[in-house]
């Protein structure tokens, strides 16, 4: 079977026929699904799914493109869900940063503070955090480090390739690896794969964005973690078969609730 570890089913690209999409990634095996939090207005959405399936668990944060929204109220009443397994996706994202300098320290304070506070938040819960990390490399693993976020742990979603974030994996940190490992451009990500290390490695869409070759312009969704896979076991030589069980005892390692439905 292959886990899902970051899917944004809660989005609205999915609202028309979510239960299609669920239906085909458990038809080719997909048997666990994480919903990040990225905007907390989406959360009731992602609630009502993993409530009412049993294969779907979500997590509560805010992402740096949502930060406006940042409410530690909400952190705390969807936190205490049996199916919240995490904290985040939370991070920092210096890709679309204002052209003034002033606005930009603004926004980088404010984005380290969120950040800060989703963290902290995480270790008082003794949850697991997504980390979304762009254009950001320094700053967040500083941060990571400085707030011993080790402590809980967590997963860097869409790992970037950046070799100097590999020694999270000895701060307790996992490695999500998407669609864009099959993309013609990702050669540094290619060719960082093997310096991961195997017990850190997880597999995630992040759809609908970031879809996997042959179907690169469509929808993601998590059926397509298959190509996912099988870009993992050509790469390292492994057998795909190997690379599912591989990446599910990860997730499981990482997301401990997740153990309920293997």
């Amino acid at each position: 079977m292959i886990i899902d570890t970051h899917c944004h089913l809660d989005n609205e690209q999915y609202q028309d026929d979510v239960d299609i999409v669920i239906s085909n990634a458990l038809n080719a095996n997909v048997k666990g699904f994480v919903i990040p939090g990225a905007d907390p207005r989406d959360l009731p959405k992602a609630v009502e799914l993993a409530e009412r399936y049993d294969e779907v668990f979500f997590a509560v944060g805010v992402h740096p493109y949502d930060i406006e929204y940042f409410d530690n109220e909400i952190l705390e009443k969807y936190a205490t869900h049996p199916k919240c397994i995490a904290i985040g996706e939370c991070g920092l994202d210096y890709y679309r940063l204002p052209l003034e300098e002033e606005e930009k320290y603004e926004n980088i304070r404010k984005q380290e503070e969120v950040f800060i506070a989703q963290i902290e938040f995480a270790k008082k819960v003794k949850k697991p955090l997504i980390v979304h990390i762009r254009d950001a490399s320094n700053d967040s693993k500083k941060i990571l480090l400085d707030y011993n976020a080790k402590e809980v742990g967590g997963v860097l979603h869409c790992y970037n390739a950046d070799e100097q974030l590999l020694s999270l994996a000895k701060e307790n940190f996992y490695f999500g690896i998407g669609g864009v490992l099959t993309f013609k451009n990702a050669r540094k990500l290619v060719q960082v794969l093997n310096k991961i290390p195997q017990e850190k490695l997880v597999v995630e869409t992040d759809g609908p964005y970031l879809t996997p070759h042959p179907h690169r312009g469509e929808r993601n969704e998590p059926a397509y973690t298959t190509f996912v896979v099988e870009k993992i076991s050509e790469l390292l030589e492994m057998d795909i078969e190997e690379v599912k069980k591989l990446t599910t005892k990860n997730a499981v390692n990482l997301f401990k609730p997740l153990s309920n439905i293997i």
